[in-house]
């Protein structure tokens, strides 16, 4: 049997960012509209260019996680639409094998005399069409009408999984026209923040921690991310071994890039980095942030322990792992790599213990 499965597309992909330690700009420029295209705007204030750029991470970041959950449903569409596949064409190998069956019958009528009526009908071009004669079960015989039924069956079940993949199909395409939007609106918020921040002197880059201004995407060595933060492995218990499993994944994954859509071993974005590292631990978690804080129970800043999932802004669109003593560990931005950051650092939106 041949399977009816396309080639696995590759996944899109790019960098995405917001960053907590961005700018101090003297010249910079705005960023306004959907695809964030910017505009010079000499007369902005330091602040007001930090301003706009975590703006634009953050607007980057919810498309971002609008991106991660059209892929998730894009990639269980493209599943049924195979599986469909799949058994239509076992259907269609058996309808063959049935008609094959009863073609032999028909020869062995036509060498005593005639061909049964009932086998004209099964063997035509449009078996189904006649079928569909009043007068059929009265002229075919017994054995034979089982036969015929038994293709026609088979007929009717082949085009009902035919229109099921139409309709499967139709929903892939959709899916697929939604995952370029939100990959537009991403790069446009993106490009936009860049333009700002390569207009940073060699200077106030190496005071924001830039190497240069189109380093947007360096990566940290994994030494210096683990300097980023004051809390080191181990150094506040996890309440049980599947969490202690997951913050430790996080601690081996520091400095790891951020690239928007990833899920790991080797880059990941906010909730990409979440899900793989309790996937390691051997719990399943959903795909986008804003599903990720409904997976498990809720819990209050104060109650926070390591493993804990701490959320961010209010469309829930960022998302870091709690270690201890205020801190977590997130993929931030593509400024920045995986690292140790305070929860402080942006609007708290949320917490949930899956473990």
């Amino acid at each position: 049997m041949t399977a009816h499965r396309k080639p696995r597309q590759r996944s899109l992909g790019g960098n995405t960012a917001r960053t907590a330690a961005t700018i101090a700009l003297t010249g910079a420029a705005t960023a306004t509209g959907l695809d964030g295209t910017g505009h010079a705007d000499p007369g902005l204030s330091p602040a007001q260019v930090k301003a706009k750029v975590d703006k634009l991470y953050e607007e980057a970041e919810v498309a971002t996680e609008k991106y991660n959950g059209a892929k998730e449903k894009a990639d269980k569409t493209r599943e049924r639409l195979n599986a469909l596949r799949d058994e239509a064409a076992r259907k269609e190998d058996r309808l063959n094998s049935a008609r094959e069956a009863l073609g032999s019958i028909a020869a062995a009528q036509y060498r005593s005399g005639g061909l049964d009526p009932a086998l004209q009908l099964a063997l035509s071009d449009d078996p189904d069409r006649y079928l569909d004669g009043a007068a059929f079960a009265e002229r075919a015989g017994i054995r034979q009408t089982a036969a015929v039924s038994r293709v026609r069956k088979q007929l009717r079940e082949i085009e009902r999984l035919r229109g099921a993949a139409r309709i499967e199909l139709a929903s892939l395409t959709s899916r697929q026209a939604e995952l370029k939007r939100h990959k537009k609106t991403i790069s446009g918020k993106l490009d936009a923040a860049q333009r700002l921040l390569t207009q940073l002197s060699a200077g106030q880059r190496a005071q924001l921690g830039e190497a240069d201004g189109a380093g947007l995407g360096q990566r940290a060595s994994r030494s210096s991310a683990r300097d980023l933060g004051p809390v080191s492995p181990g150094a506040v218990a996890a309440p049980n071994s599947r969490a202690a499993t997951a913050v430790s994944y996080a601690y081996d994954k520091l400095g790891s890039p951020y690239v928007w859509g990833a899920t790991g071993p080797d880059a990941f974005d906010c909730s990409g980095l979440s899900q793989a590292a309790y996937r390691s631990a051997g719990i399943s978690l959903p795909r986008t942030t804003y599903a990720q804080i409904n997976a498990g129970r809720r819990v209050s800043r104060s109650e926070l322990l390591p493993g804990d999932l701490v959320f961010f802004y209010s469309g829930i669109s960022h998302v870091g792992i709690y270690v201890g003593n205020g801190q977590m560990i997130h993929a931030p931005n593509r400024s920045a790599p995986v690292r140790v950051a305070p929860i402080d650092q942006m609007p708290f939106a949320g917490a949930t213990r899956v473990a």
